[in-house]
């Protein structure tokens, strides 16, 4: 049951006065029930049990947080229906978006479980003493990974579960060892906190101490100021915008301490159809990029923003029947009127700028939360000439780039900013001359997709779910698969060390 209070540990507090409701972005009315925003006071508190708890928790065994991580996931399924109705209202996605992406959120839950149940991922190192090396004795050094203390994670806006209250960030740094404490995302404060109580009936069950885990709720940028500037907070995790994410990292660099952001942001996810490949699968190109440009309405960091090709006839009929697929397909309920607000918005400044020509938009009268879909095209030498070309739409937008050969191509890409992805469609003939692009978009992504689509994003270690800035803030770290992990740790030396003082993995 969602009562509207933030949840400090272990009890649900509700001290403040300041309240705000969620939206039901499909009937564009406010859903009924009052979120009461966290006070000073009760930052402090979630705080100082978080780092009362990390004290404990940090020393417990890795089964013992593989039960606490299997437990949570028994806990969000048994919330069931009602879990998936208020996803369902408060974001305008559908019920089966809601069904996968909850299957999403416990396969991460599990797979985390399942890498802490043994201490391998601590990468443990031995290297014994040798005390009667020439010229000098060799001493007993043994090196481990622990956890960095109590973290904040603020909730992505367009997943509600899998990059939210129990998604990969908060997963993660639980499976680390660190205790979380939830910045709720205000879209969703329903879903936060049926979620949160997920989360406290498991590690009630399992023992774990008062404070590893908590919920606040607030609106704008105050309550995230205010956790992450707290001395006692030790790193961040953050999925959203460019803005946001540079916000909390500087504010971060800024303290006494300075502690680590692992932010996602912003990517246009750069795309290369080859002229082989259009002039080979131009309809099979075009329908699959077309369901990838709307997929989720678009609001995926790795939606494809921009494809970029070679000027020719057939470049043209590509761009003319990728816009007719696209526009096609139905219009769908963005996730909040200030989303659909940005979406034209910031679709105006890219189209308006000098060259740009829109190939299609979705016409007609429109439910008032929903996107109208928008394929544009506009030449290498214009895109190269203005930087505000290649900003990023969040919606169902992809702006088409004709070069004039492939030199103009790859110094388009250089140009770019940093990227989560970037795909290449191409044909097997051509894969010996390939060499330079794939050199081209290492420097500037954290993954390459070969013939296929960015949007879908598998949960394996072998994932890289990070680029560049501004795609993230270290694109040495993954926010997704079982890598993520390493975010929340640093190593740690024992040399010389009694065995009985030394850490149960290095002893």
């Amino acid at each position: 049951m969602i009562t509207g209070k933030n949840y400090i540990g272990n009890k649900l507090s509700a001290e403040g006065n300041i309240t705000h409701r969620t939206i039901n972005p499909k009937l564009n009315i406010e859903n009924s029930t009052p979120f009461f925003e966290a006070t000073g006071k009760e930052l402090d508190k979630a705080v100082a049990l978080a780092w009362d708890a990390f004290k404990v928790y940090r020393k417990i065994p890795g089964v013992r947080r593989a039960a606490f991580l299997n437990a949570i996931a028994d806990e969000i399924l048994a919330l069931d229906q009602e879990l998936i109705n208020v996803y369902t209202s408060e974001s305008g996605l559908p019920e089966g978006r809601a069904i996968g992406e909850r299957a999403r959120t416990v396969f991460q839950l599990r797979s985390f479980a399942n890498l802490v149940s043994n201490e391998d991922w601590r990468e443990n190192t031995i290297d014994e003493a040798i005390p009667d090396r020439q010229p000098l004795p060799k001493e007993d050094l043994r090196r481990t990974l622990i956890p960095l203390g109590p973290v904040v994670v603020f909730a992505a806006s367009n997943f509600p579960l899998a990059y939210s209250t129990a998604g990969g960030d908060t997963a993660s740094a639980l499976a680390a060892g660190c205790p979380v404490i939830v910045k709720a995302h205000a879209m969703h404060s329903g879903t936060a906190e049926l979620v949160a109580s997920a989360i406290i009936k498991a590690a009630e069950k399992t023992g774990m101490p008062n404070g590893v885990f908590s919920n606040i709720m607030g609106r704008g940028r105050t309550v995230g100021t205010a956790l992450v500037k707290h001395p006692k907070i030790k790193a961040v995790g953050f999925t959203g915008s460019i803005s946001g994410g540079r916000a909390l990292f500087d504010l971060a660099s800024q303290r006494e301490e300075p502690i680590p952001v692992f932010a996602e942001m912003g990517s246009i996810n750069p795309v290369v159809v080859t002229s082989k490949a259009i002039n080979k699968r131009l309809a099979e190109i075009a329908n699959n990029y077309a369901a990838s440009i709307t997929l989720g309405t678009g609001q995926f960091c790795t939606n494809p923003g921009l494809i970029l090709t070679i000027e020719s006839e057939k470049t043209q009929e590509f761009i003319k029947v990728l816009a007719e697929k696209t526009i096609a397909i139905e219009a769908q309920c963005m996730l909040h009127p200030n989303i659909k607000k940005g979406f034209i918005e910031n679709g105006n400044s890219v189209t308006s700028q000098p060259g740009v020509e829109v190939v299609g938009q979705l016409k007609g009268d429109l439910e008032p939360n929903y996107a109208a879909t928008l394929v544009a095209t506009v030449s290498g030498a214009n895109f190269l000439a203005n930087p505000r070309t290649s900003q990023e739409v969040f919606g169902p937008f992809s702006l088409v780039v004709r070069c004039k050969n492939e030199a103009e191509l790859l110094e388009v890409i250089d140009g770019l900013e940093g990227q989560l992805t970037a795909t290449i469609i191409a044909e097997e003939e051509e894969y010996g001359d390939l060499h330079d692009l794939v050199d081209a978009l290492e420097n500037r992504v954290g993954r390459i997709i070969f013939n296929g689509v960015p949007t879908g994003v598998e949960v394996c270690p072998s994932m890289q779910h990070g680029g560049p800035y501004p795609a993230s803030t270290d694109s040495r770290f993954t926010a997704v698969g079982t890598n993520a992990i390493k975010r929340w740790v640093r190593p740690v030396s024992y040399q010389s060390f009694p065995k009985e003082l030394l850490p149960l993995a290095l002893q």
